[in-house]
């Protein structure tokens, strides 16, 4: 059986439908919608626990919040189908709990942070990355609500980051890192 020997400059080539979803700026206005929709729901519950008027996310009670969350998702572990699983338990137990203070404000500002990154379409691609994490979080922790949709948008839009953001600031601040929009046949590269 002979191998196939792979050369370091050799590129498979993008799928005409991935193209189209992803790299066509003709769809930027949907990847625009789903944006802005899944931006406005980060920002909203950030905000939310920013303006707590008990302050159990952010200020004297900082904690208390998350350090609950966490308690219950530890709760989750036991049973014929746990809900949370035994490594992420463990990171609970060492790592997040020990920690809860700082996790309740990584929390507060990194919804807010990717929800006005998400509605301006700034580093849209990076906000979104960070929006489908703290969505897996979430889910590990035995939280379904809203999660796995929002994942799923979050994941689309990690996918759609050269269009997803071209009606909005990326347009102007890619093209100055280094990535530039093309106006051929209405591709983004």
């Amino acid at each position: 059986m002979a191998t196939k020997i792979i050369h370091a400059d050799m590129q498979i080539p993008e799928p005409n439908i991935a193209r189209l979803l992803f790299a066509d700026v003709r769809l930027s206005p949907i990847w625009l919608v789903l944006r802005v929709y899944l931006g406005w729901h980060w920002l909203e519950a950030g905000w939310g626990k920013l303006t707590n008027p008990a302050g159990v996310w952010v200020g004297d009670k900082a904690g208390t919040a998350v350090g609950g969350f966490l308690e219950r998702a530890l709760s989750k572990t036991t049973g014929d189908h746990p809900d949370v699983t035994g490594w992420y338990a463990w990171f609970i137990q060492n790592v997040a709990l020990p920690n809860k203070v700082l996790f309740s404000y990584l929390v507060t500002f990194g919804e807010i942070m990717v929800g006005i990154a998400l509605i301006l379409g700034i580093f849209t691609g990076l906000a979104a990355f960070f929006a489908g994490f703290m969505n897996a979080a979430f889910l590990l922790a035995g939280t379904v609500s809203s999660n796995p949709w929002m994942f799923i948008v979050a994941t689309w839009l990690v996918l759609a980051w050269r269009t997803a953001g071209y009606i909005g600031l990326d347009y102007f601040v890619l093209p100055r890192l280094g990535v530039i929009f093309r106006r051929k046949t209405g591709a983004v590269s």
